[in-house]
């Protein structure tokens, strides 16, 4: 398992693995120039060499653990980025727990989808970690969070079954599928609602090398816990969500799908508490790390 991470550094534009501990970066750039092993530019580029760039970048941690030639970049010197970015729009799910099902149709007897519900978000509301989310006063007063498990895929696809569906996922990262509730509900479409500028916080780092555990979403507002959910609880699974998504439909390296909120967002409480400049929101999926972006 590792965390890859792009990141701002003495200004240049980089991208790593995060140490064990949490705390620092080994520079992909300085891992290739010190062992010879060649790997990308950027984490884009990064994902489609696939397998086997995961291998090279496997032995070069493997030799430097050996030497210790590259040191690691304290995190406290960089500045975090997005991960990546996407090149497609981001492939999201809706109504993909019960519970949320229930407080989006705010009826505690809604039915479950029968299928899933696919709508996609403009690749330019992607921001990284630490990013502000633009609240767009003159066009929404209602700005809602969605914390998600984010999928990202890592080969290229098509009708590809469901038992075989996990061979195409290249790891997980997380976002933010924040929402503008009075435009979801104005456009019979949620794809407006969903693509204002900044509307996609996305990382903070990207999780490879597999997860064998379910994993539990967290999403904070000023400190206060609003959504608490497990993947377990998933109505339509990650397989069957590729499975149904590439019927048809050519995947790519470098697509993203974000598989769906759990209850708790904002418009589901009693009164509904919509964001507000200077809000922070903090979405946590371990090991993955903590998604934080304040308000504007």
């Amino acid at each position: 398992m590792q965390r890859l991470i792009s990141y701002r550094h003495e200004g240049l534009s980089q991208w790593g693995v995060l140490a064990a501990d949490g705390q620092s970066i080994y520079s992909a750039y300085d891992l290739e120039e010190t062992y010879y092993i060649p790997l990308a530019e950027t984490l884009e580029e990064f994902i489609e060499t696939g397998e086997e760039g995961l291998l090279n970048l496997a032995k070069l941690l493997e030799s430097n653990g050996k030497d210790k030639s590259v040191e690691p970049i304290p995190l406290s010197e960089v500045q975090l980025d997005v991960p990546f970015h996407p090149r497609r729009n981001i492939l999201c799910v809706g109504k993909n727990y019960q519970e949320h099902v229930r407080e989006f149709d705010q009826n505690k007897n809604a039915a479950n989808p029968a299928a899933p519900i696919f709508f996609t978000k403009a690749t330019t509301s992607v921001i990284g970690p630490d990013e502000e989310i633009d609240s767009h006063p003159d066009v929404t007063s209602q700005v809602d969070y969605e914390g998600e498990l984010g999928v990202i895929i890592g080969k290229r696809g098509t009708d590809i079954a469901p038992e075989d569906a996990m061979k195409y996922v290249y790891g997980y990262t997380i976002i933010n599928d924040v929402t503008a509730r009075d435009l979801q509900k104005t456009h019979a479409q949620w794809f407006r609602g969903k693509s204002l500028d900044t509307f996609c916080p996305m990382g903070p780092t990207i999780l490879v090398g597999g997860w064998p555990a379910p994993f539990t979403i967290y999403t904070r507002v000023n400190s206060h816990l609003r959504q608490e959910g497990n993947t377990s609880d998933l109505i339509f699974s990650i397989p069957k969500l590729i499975s149904t998504l590439s019927a048809g439909m050519t995947l790519l390296p470098g697509d993203v799908i974000a598989t769906g909120t759990p209850k708790g967002v904002g418009m589901g409480l009693n009164p509904p508490e919509f964001l507000k400049k200077g809000d922070v929101v903090e979405i946590t999926i371990d090991p993955i790390g903590t998604l934080r972006n304040t308000v504007k």
